[in-house]
């Protein structure tokens, strides 16, 4: 079904990894063109975001979007992948943490994260469980992250709001640190995707061509500014539009239909930099 536009969320379950899941829904909804945006590890589970159709062309408009995980940890074990399923290269008594909240605390706000080894930031074009895989050391990069808010559920159990490219894993790694430990993550739930939570998300074995709500471009770009048109013919041929906005990005509309986003191109003259049609 071909006809197929849209966006779908899925909680994807353990040991299936998120191109797993794409290839499920292929089959079920009958769809070549469908992608996802976020990936989730096998062992991890939760909101996974899926773009069918015409909606794969704003993938490049989602990578950024806000998340939100529910994680739980161990101490006294760390390992090469920073979680209880790879290989432990270090074990140490456990040192009480007397005030959880406020280390989770002393970690919000603007950072520089050290991402995992065994991930799949790519540096100079090979992804770093590449070179992990073949035992070369490389240097890697610090990323700009930022954490929103954590709060503390159990003993060893907490919730990340977070910017897209946190790694939560890396996150406990540097909080067990911080209190005098040694710790890796234990299992993790991602429960939000920007305005998506996963109230949202399907069960894979409740997803049926026939009867599946798919939510639309307008709605998974609502954060960028609009502008509404009443004849969508230009926008349609992509023709140059000169727009009375201090927005240097837009997403034309009609009737709450997403038709194509504008970028300034010179002063008020905007030029079409993506085509939703």
């Amino acid at each position: 079904m071909e006809n197929l536009n849209g966006l779908l969320l899925v909680n994807k379950p353990q040991n299936m990894t998120s191109f797993d899941v794409v290839a499920i829904m292929r089959k079920k909804l009958h769809v070549k063109k469908i992608g996802h945006s976020g990936t989730l590890d096998p062992m991890a589970e939760g909101a996974l975001l899926l773009l069918i159709g015409k909606a794969t062309k704003i993938l490049p408009y989602l990578e950024n979007t806000d998340k939100e995980y529910i994680a739980t940890f161990e101490l006294g074990k760390q390992t090469d992948t920073e979680d209880i399923w790879g290989n432990v290269i270090e074990e140490k008594e456990v040192r009480k943490i007397d005030d959880l909240s406020s280390l989770c605390h002393s970690f919000i706000g603007k950072q520089k994260q050290l991402p995992p080894m065994v991930s799949s930031i790519k540096v100079n074009g090979k992804k770093l469980y590449e070179y992990a895989r073949d035992k070369i050391e490389v240097e890697c990069p610090l990323r700009d992250i930022e954490i929103y808010d954590i709060e503390v559920l159990d003993k060893n159990k907490i919730r990340v709001s977070c910017s897209s490219g946190t790694y939560i894993r890396s996150l406990i790694r540097d909080m067990a640190l911080q209190s005098g430990n040694i710790g890796c993550m234990s299992s993790l739930i991602r429960t939000r995707i920007g305005n998506f939570t996963l109230d949202d998300c399907y069960q894979l074995d409740e997803v049926d061509v026939d009867t599946v709500q798919l939510h639309s471009i307008y709605e998974a770009l609502s954060y960028l500014p609009m502008i509404e048109i009443e004849n969508e013919r230009d926008v349609m041929n992509g023709k140059k539009l000169r727009l009375d906005t201090k927005e240097d990005r837009v997403l034309m509309v009609k009737d709450k239909e997403a038709l194509a986003i504008y970028q300034r191109h010179h002063q008020n003259i905007f030029s079409c930099e993506r085509g939703l049609w």
